[in-house]
């Protein structure tokens, strides 16, 4: 029986491609709750729930992990982590049974990111990136085509580039890191660097994400982490 939680999200899920891939692992489209069948089209409600976020989630981590043309044990053991931590064991078990279904397929990214489109804000679309940036990272290296991936996933969802490069500089590292977190550059004034701070701690303040549970704040609060302390970098380099 799937889990009550990652059930919810089936109800727009299976609306469009996304429900094409998974349909056959759940033995055809029935209710999670009476067995019913669906009667698919989308949920009445505009909020993203966990449920739908898990599996979009779970469809655009099979495609990042499949980037560099391998899959390692490194990035299943943290997707595993991460799957136990933000949805407990037992739905975690499930899910990465699906998982391991979605690596074996190919499937139309921009397909997929048209569904998230029509179902998920900015910031959730911001916080799928960030999951995947972090996957990414899992064997301690971030590869370019996985980069490519991604920049080309924060495309198709509709996200300025900025973003994705803010988000990706917080895994990768060098000289002008802080500044490209603030998406701006080190030629930039002390007043452009303060309202640059004061922009990016707006947009992507952990409330923004609240409704998706604790667990997805929490992850959302890494990159609100990671934008004062781009800020106080330098503030300190500067002596601001």
């Amino acid at each position: 029986m799937l889990g009550r939680m990652f059930g919810a999200g089936l109800g727009w899920a299976f609306a469009g491609p996304i429900g094409g891939l998974i349909g056959w692992w759940l033995g055809g489209q029935v209710d999670i709750d009476t067995g019913r069948p669906q009667t698919g089209g989308t949920r009445s409600s505009p909020q993203t729930r966990p449920g739908d976020f898990a599996i979009a989630l779970l469809v655009l981590v099979a495609a990042v992990m499949k980037a560099d043309g391998k899959v390692v044990k490194s990035e299943l053991d943290y997707v595993k982590q991460f799957l136990v931590k933000s949805f407990g064991q037992a739905n975690a078990q499930e899910m990465l049974v699906l998982l391991k279904n979605l690596l074996e397929q190919d499937y139309y990214i921009y397909e997929i990111a048209d569904q998230i489109n029509r179902h998920m804000n900015k910031a959730e679309k911001l916080q799928l990136i960030h999951v995947l940036f972090g996957i990414s990272q899992a064997d301690g290296h971030v590869d370019n085509r996985e980069i490519e991936l991604i920049q080309e996933i924060g495309q198709h969802l509709k996200i300025d580039r900025n973003d994705v490069d803010a988000i990706l500089a917080i895994f990768v590292k060098d000289s002008n890191s802080s500044y490209k977190i603030l998406e701006i550059d080190a030629s930039s004034s002390d007043q452009e660097v303060k309202k640059a701070y004061r922009s990016m701690a707006a947009r992507f303040h952990p409330d923004k994400v609240q409704h998706l549970g604790p667990d997805f704040q929490k992850m959302a609060e890494e990159k609100f982490k990671a934008i004062n302390g781009a800020y106080q970098e330098i503030k300190t380099e500067r002596g601001i």
